[in-house]
């Protein structure tokens, strides 16, 4: 059986069009898939579809930071360090140099040699698995250019965490009427459940109750230190400094998980009281009993006004 003919050598510049079976029979490196570390010829090949990784919670591409951030493999389950991701972790270790495409079927464009960032190589972020399965945790790679020329932030996340506050300074205040959500950079392609058309109803019905009586009404997003993906409160209302997060239903499942976001929000907002709002009052005293626990009110919707489980809260 013959050798495999060697490589010829790199000639590719950024912005050129390749067939990208014709880059694999010319340079090695696998026919699928977004990561393919090449056996015949010192490359790692990467292989990026914005508008469709998007979708699925993958916001590849240039970043504020003038980086490109790019999402590793694995489609099911916790990404980890392992083969492609292992290669493009070690590609100078190992001798090779990254060259990302953009697209992965047919015809791709060369967008040009980079490398990992020393200093931060990668980072974590969430995105559903596959499919829309279960939250999980992704690698996300950040790759300085070599040859590659930087641009302007393109994916909606990229461009929000553009104009996102400083560090210092993670809260953004937002007019209530901005409609996006966590899952909006985490689980776009999940349809909204009709518990969340409830919540988005009980919140505009609050709303417009507390501007009638002249309140200064909004919401928050958060962007904890470390983080890439921004926090959403539902409602915050100036004049009472009162922290709203809405469900839907009355479950303890629904409960827990508002005490939860509440305790995340409210790391930000420390001096705000926090409340639950829920459809009716639950009937289960031990449920008001847990939120109370917590440091916790519960309001709810009563006759044309609103009524709460703390004697300190009149709305």
């Amino acid at each position: 059986m013959a050798a495999p003919q060697p490589a010829p050598p790199w000639t590719l510049t950024p912005g050129q069009r390749i067939e990208r079976k014709q880059l694999h029979a010319e340079f090695g490196g696998r026919t699928q898939g977004g990561i393919g570390p090449s056996s015949r010829s010192p490359n790692v090949f990467i292989f990026t579809d914005p508008i469709a990784g998007e979708k699925h919670g993958y916001f590849d591409g240039w970043m504020p930071d003038g980086l490109f951030h790019y999402s590793g493999e694995g489609q099911y389950g916790d990404q980890r360090l392992m083969s492609g991701n292992a290669s493009i972790l070690n590609h100078k270790a190992e001798g090779r140099a990254l060259r990302v495409f953009q697209s992965a079927r047919g015809i791709v464009t060369y967008l040009g040699q980079f490398e990992v960032d020393e200093d931060q190589p990668w980072y974590e972020a969430d995105a559903p698995e596959t499919g829309g399965g279960p939250l999980r945790r992704v690698i996300v790679f950040r790759l300085r250019p070599v040859d590659a020329t930087v641009q302007p932030p393109q994916t909606s996340l990229a461009r929000l965490l553009l104009d996102a506050p400083p560090a210092n300074h993670p809260v953004l205040e937002m007019p209530l009427e901005q409609h996006n959500t966590e899952r909006t950079f985490v689980n776009p392609a999940r349809e909204v459940y009709e518990a969340e058309r409830k919540e988005a109803s009980l919140v505009q019905a609050l709303a417009d109750y507390l501007r009638n009586k002249d309140h200064t009404v909004g919401r928050q997003q958060i962007l904890p230190a470390g983080e890439t993906r921004p926090l959403y409160t539902d409602l915050y209302d100036h004049n009472l400094k009162l922290l709203v997060e809405a469900k839907g239903s009355v479950t303890r499942e629904n409960l827990r998980m508002a005490i939860g976001q509440l305790a995340d929000y409210g790391r930000f907002l420390p001096d705000a009281t926090r409340a639950i709002l829920l459809p009716t009052r639950p009937a289960r005293q031990d449920l008001i009993e847990l939120a109370h626990d917590q440091g916790i009110v519960i309001i709810w919707p009563e006759g044309e006004g609103y009524s709460s489980s703390s004697k300190d809260i009149a709305l």
